[in-house]
């Protein structure tokens, strides 16, 4: 009896840590994406950021052998493509779904022909990895230990990234400022606020934020580059945003739904049940579309998100 309930334990806390590890490069995502989002910048290039951070940390490890570096250069790449995005719907005002699809598709292709140029014509270079960090005492807790106190420090920066979104988004000038721009930017115009350049800022903090879940994705869970490995997250996490109506907390609850998901159908696979592993390999996407179809109508975005901003017509607006 004992020795059941052990591995029926020991079987429910790898769930957990897995269910975990899945929802980490989604919440980096998600995070990235409410900034964007929350000064009325539509960014649908989450898909790209995540890849474009993947590819950028994989190469610079590989080459310097050192995992900080890597995630160095995932946050400078991100930062760029982040700034592009920008100049593509502040400066420009081009269609924000537009700009982000593009981007998208040039990530993808972009990443899988330099990763034949690093890799030396393969894709599957084995890189170290970002170690956990294992907390004396609190790490042997039954359950709650090997989740919260065996691991690595992306991680811990992630919890303490998602506290202090929520401090800053409800608690700071800055965040009611964000806010104003996303929901009424005329309105944060009179009150002496540059409507571009808290866009531009953040937008490219969405770049850096996302970027990191690509660096997480390469570094710490799979530790080795491929193309296309973000696999849709970029969207999933987009989804996890409407899902927890663009607050922190909400977002990250959401995505360790869809991580819980797919840690899920990799444990049916794994039990050799009689389910068609396409069928499996669909289910977080069709939880995705499940959540969003039951939040038809009672999520409300922000209001000027996906509207361009055109400072010379903001008297006849």
């Amino acid at each position: 009896m004992v020795l059941g309930s052990q591995n029926h334990l020991s079987f429910f806390s790898d769930y957990l840590v897995a269910s975990l590890r899945l929802a980490i490069p989604l919440a980096f995502a998600a995070l990235g994406g409410l900034y964007s989002e929350r000064s009325g910048v539509l960014n649908i290039a989450l898909e790209g950021i995540l890849l474009t951070g993947a590819f950028s940390s994989a190469a610079a490890t590989f080459y310097t052998g050192n995992v900080w570096v890597g995630v160095l250069a995932a946050l400078i790449a991100g930062s760029l493509v982040g700034l592009l995005h920008a100049f593509l719907c502040v400066s420009l005002r081009v269609d924000q779904l537009v700009s982000g699809l593009a981007i998208n598709l040039v990530a993808a292709g972009l990443t899988s022909f330099l990763a034949r140029l690093v890799f030396s014509g393969g894709n599957a270079q084995r890189l170290p990895g970002i170690e956990a960090i294992v907390i004396p005492g609190l790490a042997n807790i039954p359950l709650i230990g090997v989740l919260l106190f065996q691991q690595d420090i992306l991680v811990y920066l992630l919890l303490f990234l998602i506290a202090l979104t929520t401090y800053i988004l409800f608690r700071t000038s800055f965040g009611l400022t964000l806010r104003a721009v996303g929901e009424y930017p005329q309105a944060a115009v009179t009150a002496g606020v540059s409507v571009q350049r808290v866009r531009y800022w953040a937008v490219v903090m969405s770049g850096c934020l996302a970027s990191l879940g690509g660096a997480y994705l390469t570094l710490v869970q799979i530790k080795f580059f491929t193309e296309g490995m973000s696999a849709g997250k970029g969207f999933i996490a987009i989804a996890a945003l409407i899902f927890g109506r663009w607050h922190p907390i909400g977002s990250t609850s959401a995505c360790l739904l869809f991580g819980a998901t797919e840690a899920l159908q990799l444990r049916i696979q794994a039990l050799g049940a009689n389910i068609p592993y396409q069928f499996l390999t669909m289910l977080p996407y069709a939880i995705a579309i499940l959540a969003l179809v039951g939040l038809a109508g009672k999520s409300t975005p922000p209001k000027a998100l996906g509207v361009p901003y055109f400072p010379e017509n903001r008297e006849s607006n």
